[in-house]
């Protein structure tokens, strides 16, 4: 971390082309991102009952083709593409200014924490309620594992927002061989989780697969990929996808691209090619579809909440599907029947709704303004947002690991407000 808390100079020393000002085409595209995550994990909330037993299932789990379908619909690699972009755009800026990268650790701090805490903290409440009234623990600890799983984005992107000052620098310096090391870390971790059988091992991809597609989005943000021919960018795209469905169908990696999610594998970052020159090829019509008032208002309201609605989305699911329960009950069809395929639209809709209405009402906590806090000198320190930070990625690998357990989110609510508080105090009086 010591690159972190060097002094910046006052303007980035490269002839590399300074990072372009916000694009249209990037907001569409990570509201599109943002819409598919959610709409994903909708039709992945089976709930019926069995035998007068409420079961709670991923309902993707037993549908032959969702295979097929996760080659649309895994988007985390674009969407760390696009997260690159905004992370370069906003670090250049700020250092341009003169800001040390601490603070602009404390920066992102205060943006990310909120949304998750909030949500994490009314989990832990309706889980320790539910225990408390006696709802049975298998129950409570399906419903803790399965609101945990997303939260795997916020640790590594918080990992990943926290590493940009000094994988900007390691950009500036030497951009392709940046991305070939990263390159080998991810093939070297892939290949020895294969030849071990270990699969422990491949977490360590959770941050080297991350940060190689991140990296991604630092030449996309300097418009390295504008000059590139359409041609070549259809050839780029067509053979990345060409190799991962060789190595697919060979049995190195699984077709179900999810299944590379956990944990992730050199699969993702070949997607992640492929995803990259599909999205420039389309960027001139989604800015001409931005320029669409309806869709311009649409696609400001997602990105304003973003964070919102992927740390709140889940607890809105487990709602929902309690509340079927509740109602429904034995009349509820049973997961992939016809009749469950016919309600899935109705399902959609009150989803989006349901999540709308939520993030509307949290969206207004998390900006209403805060009880004042005096600086701290302490929080002022260059060691204190990184170390805030780490102890906030902390708090979310406690929840993966544990999460059907209340009391693990209790513990990390506290570490993230913790946290928070330290990101506050450091930006206080500016």
């Amino acid at each position: 971390m010591t690159t972190l808390i060097t002094p910046p100079v006052r303007r980035a020393q490269s002839s590399a082309t300074p990072p372009s000002p916000r694009d249209s085409s990037v907001d569409v595209a990570r509201a599109w991102c943002l819409v598919v995550v959610v709409a994903l994990h909708s039709l992945m909330v089976g709930v019926s009952v069995a035998d007068g037993v409420p079961v709670l299932e991923n309902a993707m789990d037993g549908w032959p083709w969702f295979a097929a379908v996760t080659w649309l619909v895994q988007i985390m690699p674009l969407f760390f593409v696009l997260g690159g972009f905004s992370s370069a755009t906003q670090w250049t800026k700020l250092r341009a200014r003169g800001v040390p990268a601490h603070e602009y650790l404390a920066t992102r701090l205060r943006r990310l924490l909120p949304p998750a805490l909030g949500a994490i903290a009314v989990t832990a409440a309706t889980l320790l309620a539910l225990d408390a009234a006696g709802v049975p623990d298998a129950m409570v600890a399906t419903a803790g594992f399965r609101l945990s799983q997303p939260l795997w984005f916020l640790g590594v992107y918080l990992l990943c927002t926290g590493l940009v000052p000094l994988m900007m620098a390691a950009h500036r310096t030497a951009p392709r061989l940046t991305l070939a090391g990263l390159a080998a870390l991810v093939i070297a971790v892939d290949v020895i989780r294969g030849a071990t059988g270990a699969d422990a091992v491949g977490f360590a991809n959770l941050l080297f697969v991350w940060l190689l597609v991140q990296q991604l989005g630092f030449w996309l943000a300097e418009g390295r990929f504008d000059r590139v021919p359409r041609v070549r960018l259809v050839a780029t795209g067509a053979s990345a996808l060409g190799v991962l469905a060789a190595l697919c169908a060979s049995g190195v990696y699984s077709f179900d691209l999810l299944q590379n999610l956990n944990p992730p594998t050199f699969a993702l970052v070949l997607l992640g090619v492929a995803q990259l020159c599909g999205f420039q090829l389309l960027r001139p019509a989604l800015r001409r579809l931005h320029e669409h008032p309806p869709v311009a208002t649409a696609v400001g309201a997602i990105n304003a909440r973003a964070m919102t609605i992927y740390s709140w989305h889940m607890l809105v699911l487990i709602g929902l599907a309690g509340l079927l329960l509740v109602v429904g009950g034995e009349a509820l069809p049973a997961p992939l029947t016809d009749a469950w395929w016919a309600t899935r639209p109705a399902w959609l809709v009150g989803v989006g709704t349901a999540v709308a209405l939520v993030v509307a009402v949290a969206g207004r906590l998390e900006t209403a303004p805060a009880r004042p806090v005096r600086a701290h000198p302490l929080a002022a320190h260059p060691l204190a947002a990184p170390l805030a930070l780490l102890a906030a990625a902390g708090a979310v690998l406690a929840v993966l690991l544990a999460g059907s357990v209340p009391a693990t989110w209790a513990v990390a609510a506290a570490l993230l407000a913790g946290s928070l508080g330290v990101a506050r105090r450091s930006g206080a009086g500016r």
